[in-house]
This record gives structure tokens, sequence and C-alpha cells, in this order.
């Protein structure tokens, strides 16, 4: 049994096995029980769902705490929430792409529970890359920091510019050299069908696999934000992991009351914006002032009121379109 004491990454290999543990049970108890058939998700269950989901995670900030330490807690809990932040400013670009194609409430679980699949493993070759990178050059850090502070401000310039989904140069390829049914084939990603010409079976993608991998690719341009911002918080790959996956976990959760409501946080791109500012200029802070680490506790406190300030300017400046609503 010594293998489980063999550090990878830093950690022993038992940890890593716990948290993959973890999200293979909770993996199968998603699809495998509560979701064996595809179904509409309400409001309700999604907010139940969710607040399953965070309290998995916060109990493994916890137990990270206990196993790791106070500091290495407060960056995982700090990194859970800029990911779950991040990824809550993805939610309207997914349901775009569901809109777009038609896809009906009832699949559109399927095809984020597969999608988290394809996450899980893009975001352990990302991380493990600036892992690896950060180890070797430390000086990336200043990269990923200045790159964040450009995110943000770009962001508060920019502000909301709708995707085109028409004219996705992804989407014109595939349309090129897949064959694409014209509607969607029941929850299936690919069917067998005649071939237009020949007449011979072949198969055909569906529009729901085509959806699937426009929400793949759209969370490979959102890694480009997130990986940055994690490794601006922590160098620690595990924290940085853990963090990212369980705040994605919850948030394929929560995207079916996010989706009802997402007009009711109007101001939280900007508020992500500031805080993308506050963590790729904290290595320069701690610079000018002589620490060796920014501290973790100031950082989340910072953190947490940009985030929250942002939730509740939103829920306030959108309250008479709301009120409009119930009358």
């Amino acid at each position: 049994m010594e293998f489980l004491l063999y550090p990878v990454m830093g950690k022993p290999t038992w940890m890593w096995l716990l948290f993959i543990g973890i999200v293979i049970a909770l993996l199968v108890i998603d699809l495998g029980i509560l979701h064996r058939k595809s179904k509409a998700i309400g409001v309700s269950e999604s907010l139940w769902m969710s607040s399953f989901y965070i309290g998995i995670a916060l109990l493994f900030g916890v137990w990270v705490w206990y196993s790791i330490g106070a500091q290495s807690a407060t960056e995982y809990v700090t990194g859970f929430l800029v990911e779950k932040t991040l990824a809550m400013d993805n939610v309207f670009i997914i349901s775009l792409i569901f809109t777009y194609f038609a896809v009906p409430a009832a699949y559109q679980h399927r095809v984020l529970f597969w999608g988290i699949l394809g996450v899980i493993v893009l975001r352990a070759i990302m991380i493990g890359l600036g892992a690896t990178l950060v180890a070797e050059f430390s000086w990336v850090l200043y990269i990923f920091a200045v790159f964040l502070v450009a995110t943000g401000v770009k962001m508060l310039i920019i502000g909301d510019k709708l995707p085109d989904i028409e004219n996705n140069p992804l989407l014109k390829l595939m349309r090129r050299t897949m064959r694409i049914t014209p509607t969607l084939q029941g929850e299936k990603f690919v069917v067998r069908k005649p071939h237009p010409v020949t007449g011979k079976a072949v198969i055909w993608a569906t529009p729901l696999f085509v959806a699937l991998i426009m929400v793949e690719i759209v969370d490979l341009i959102f890694a480009v934000d997130s990986v940055p911002a994690i490794f601006a918080i922590t160098t620690d790959p595990f924290v940085v992991y853990t963090s990212n996956i369980f705040a994605i976990l919850g948030l394929r959760a929560l995207y079916f009351a996010l989706a009802a409501i997402i007009d009711r946080f109007a101001y939280l791109k900007q508020a992500l914006a500031l805080v993308l500012i506050f963590i790729g200029s904290k290595i320069f802070v701690a610079d000018l002032a002589g620490w060796d680490k920014f501290p973790s506790s100031i950082s989340l406190t910072v953190t947490l009121g940009l985030i929250g300030g942002g939730v509740l300017y939103s829920l306030y400046k959108t309250r008479d379109s709301q009120l409009q609503a119930k009358s």
C-alpha cells in the first residue's frame, strides 16, 4: 500500500484517489439514480441539487483545512467562489446554444452531464500544464496576472456582447465535415441513417451532439480565464483542481435555476471583472509591500465582497422588472 503515499503533484496519491472517488460517486448518483430518464429539471429541483453540491464542496473544504491547513482551505474557498462566478457568467452562452439548437429542457441535463466529463479531463490537462509551467518558470505567474488584469479591464469596457452562434467558425467546420441530421433524434447523440447518395446505413451526428461539442468548446475558452485566475490565488495543483471541479459540478445543477433568472444578475459581469483585476493585481501588491504572498484571508474577504456586492446590486437594479413580471 506504499503507492498510496507516493506524491503526485505535491500531494499523496490517496488524496487524489479520495477526490476522484467522490466525483465518480456524485456522477453515478446524478445520472445513474436521480436522472436515469431524461426529464425537464425545474427551478426547485435545480436549487436543491445545487445546494447539495455546494454542501459537498464546503465539506471538502473543511477536510482540506483539517488535512492541509487553514491557508489551503481559504485558498480553496476563494478559488471555488471565483470559479463558480466565472462559470455563472457562462450560463447565458450555454442557454443561447440550447436555444439555437432547440434542445428541449428534458435533454439539456444529458448534454451538461456528459459535458462535465469532458471538462474534468480538459481541466486536468490544462491545470497540469499550468502547474508544470509555474514550477519551472515562476515568472509565468506575472504573465497570468497581467492577462487577468487586461481581461478584467476589457470586460468593463466592452460589457455584454452576444456571441453569433450561426457564424461560429467551429459550427461552420462541423457542418462542412460531418453528416448532421436536420432535427433532433430524441436524446441520441449519434444515429445510423441511410446515406443520401449511396443509401447505405452510416453514422450521423445529431444537433444534440453538435450542442455538446459547442458547450465543451465554450468551457475550453472559459478555462483560458479561469485557470490563470486560480493559479493567481494558489499554485497548489490539488487545491486548484479540486476547487475547479467542485464549482463546475455544482454549477451544472444550478444551471436550470440560473437560466430562468439570469437577467436578474445584470451587473454580475462587472463584479466579475473587478474580481479578475483584483486577483491579477495581488502579486504586484505583494511585491510592493514586501510580502512573500498576498494574505489569503484578505483575498477571500475582497472576493466575497465584490461578488456579493455585484449580486445584491443586480437584484436591486432589476427589482422593477421582477415586480412587473409578477403583476
